[in-house]
């Protein structure tokens, strides 16, 4: 990107609104982009996230889908669960060596 220029960022009911158009209004998505002043990749890959799950979309920034959510958090609690393990195989070593 060149420097100076910043993305353009769009929220969640504008790409609700533009995909509808779309969607339920039966408009090109050439069309819609055109009078949006969107690019027309960005409509298209809104319209395939709305239609892949309608209801989650769109979380926003930083936000994730709530079962994204729920495996980020079952990912971190894995990750500690193995540490806690290695921890414990290493002490049950240095104790079995040094504890006859």
């Amino acid at each position: 990107m060149e420097q100076g220029k910043k993305r353009k960022s769009y929220g969640k009911e504008f790409k609700l609104d533009a995909v509808r158009l779309i969607v339920e209004g039966g408009r090109s998505v050439a069309s819609v982009a055109r009078d949006l002043g969107v690019n027309e990749n960005s409509l298209h890959h809104w319209k395939r996230r709305f239609l892949n799950d309608a209801q989650d979309s769109f979380p926003g920034h930083g936000k994730l889908k709530p079962e994204d959510e729920e495996l980020r958090r079952l990912r971190r609690e894995l990750e500690e669960v193995m540490e806690e393990r290695d921890i414990l195989k290493k002490a049950l070593g240095y104790f079995s060596k040094h504890g006859k």
